[in-house]
């Protein structure tokens, strides 16, 4: 494709900017990766944009875009949109070319889709006539659609199933959500089809009872229709937005699809997994054909083939310290049961007893000499409070209900060695049945039908 042919300007291609270092020049490309737009150091906005064209897919050239206002820098909307520049200034970064976008630079971007329509969804002001682009376009809409694309092989990338609180990482997943949490705080809720590793609890026992582990992440439960469109197996992380970026779910427009998140961090809060969005995190959209995309539905389906609902982490064959009551019942998500449109029923789960209220054996009784409390249940995909009634409490305790004995089941299903300060907690898996009853739009969730294996 002859790009000087566009008409006046100095027009050259990706594999060309080496030849024009320090020149201003004009470009037709299509978007491959992205920032999100944020405030700069100075009194501008910024953002970056990787682009590549028909020289050839392994070149890839950043684009550094400098604006007075955020809604003045390009916001790439579909997966390989197109961009044309003008007047954009060659320089060298790390030893490789890049382009810097300023205030006497044009921009406009155009669907990447085999489309007729040649109109750009969005472009800057002032930027002269873009007719004789409009068969340029289409010829690189053309190519596009004819060239296999693939995220690559990164050194960095894990799967959730690998996830750390060590270094900056790429992650392949999908983008189920995009929500404002609380007021300018954004969040992104994603999921690969793996299980991140269950976290042990640095914590003092009593804490349970004075400061409660919370539920999930984000501040307020998402709605239910939204969870319900959430995949019920595999953990769903959620990923907290850097809070310079200014209003990110409007510039952000990619939920219910695939990504590669590019230097995300995780941390762990309260015993669960929190990933965070830096100014350093790009995103690159991808396609349902990426050899990467592949890879994670091909291992989600065999881990559903393989393993069902039971939790990655969970060794077959390994001891169980519970028993239930309808051992035919196949394993289901705590996901499926905060999903679940019946009214009231009852599931078998393997789960973690991560905390009770309250926190010792000696409190469980109510004044009536009743055992009442109330256990906060986990497993990959969600976390949630399940209540234990008296007569469910004789069950799972086999009549066995001193004090000493009771306390001694209770820090084998919490996983601890002895009630004190700071004793660390890492709960094993256990099995049990969870019946639960709609109240208004909450479900309450008891435990029944469980007990300590003999």
């Amino acid at each position: 494709m002859n790009r000087r042919r566009l008409g006046a300007g100095n027009w050259v291609t990706v594999a060309e900017t080496p030849h024009h270092l320090k020149k201003t020049v004009d470009m037709l490309g299509i978007v491959v990766e992205a920032g999100v737009p944020h405030k700069s150091r100075g009194p501008d906005y910024c953002v970056i944009l990787k682009i590549i064209d028909d020289s050839g897919t392994d070149r890839e050239l950043t684009v550094n875009f400098f604006n007075r206002t955020i809604d003045g820098l390009p916001h790439p909307r579909g997966h390989l949109d197109i961009i044309l520049l003008r007047d954009v200034r060659i320089g060298i970064h790390n030893q490789s070319p890049c382009a810097s976008f300023f205030k006497t630079s044009y921009f406009a971007l155009f669907d990447g889709r085999d489309v007729p329509d040649c109109t750009p969804y969005q472009l800057s002001p002032g930027i002269r006539s873009l007719q004789s682009a409009e068969k340029f376009v289409r010829d690189l809409r053309l190519w596009s659609s004819t060239t296999r694309f693939d995220a690559g092989v990164s050194n960095y990338a894990l799967r959730l199933a690998d996830i750390n609180t060590m270094d900056f990482f790429d992650l392949v997943c999908k983008v189920l959500h995009v929500s404002e949490v609380s007021d300018g705080n954004w969040m992104l809720f994603v999921w690969d089809g793996t299980d991140a590793p269950p976290i042990s609890l640095s914590t003092e026992i009593a804490d349970d009872e004075w400061n409660s582990l919370p539920l999930h992440i984000e501040p307020v439960s998402l709605p239910r229709h939204v969870l319900h469109e959430f995949p019920r197996v595999g953990t769903i992380l959620r990923v907290l937005v850097d809070e310079k970026y200014e209003s990110f779910g409007f510039h952000f427009q990619h939920g219910d699809k695939w990504v590669r998140l590019r230097n995300l961090m995780c941390k762990t809060e309260s015993g669960l997994w929190k990933g965070i969005f830096t100014l350093e995190t790009k995103f690159r959209l991808l396609s349902e054909q990426d050899n990467s995309v592949k890879d994670r539905l091909r291992v989600g389906h065999d881990r559903l083939s393989e393993q069902g609902r039971i939790p990655s982490a969970v060794i077959p064959g390994h001891d169980v310290l519970t028993v239930v009551g309808n051992e035919d019942a196949d394993f289901t998500t705590l996901l499926d049961l905060l999903c679940s449109p019946l009214v009231c029923g009852g599931f078998k789960c393997i789960v973690r007893v991560v905390a009770t209220y309250p926190s010792r054996a000696k409190d469980f009784l109510t004044p009536e000499g009743l055992y009442r409390l109330r256990l906060t249940l986990e497993d990959p995909t969600a976390r949630i409070h399940a209540y234990l009634s008296h007569e469910d409490a004789v069950f799972l305790f086999g009549g066995d209900l001193e004090d000493y004995a009771v306390s001694d089941k209770m820090k084998k299903l919490l996983g601890v060695d002895e009630y004190g300060e700071k004793s660390s907690k890492n709960p094993p898996w256990v099995q049990c049945c969870i019946g639960f009853n709609s109240s208004g739009p909450s479900k309450q969730f008891h435990i029944c039908k469980t007990a300590f294996a003999a």
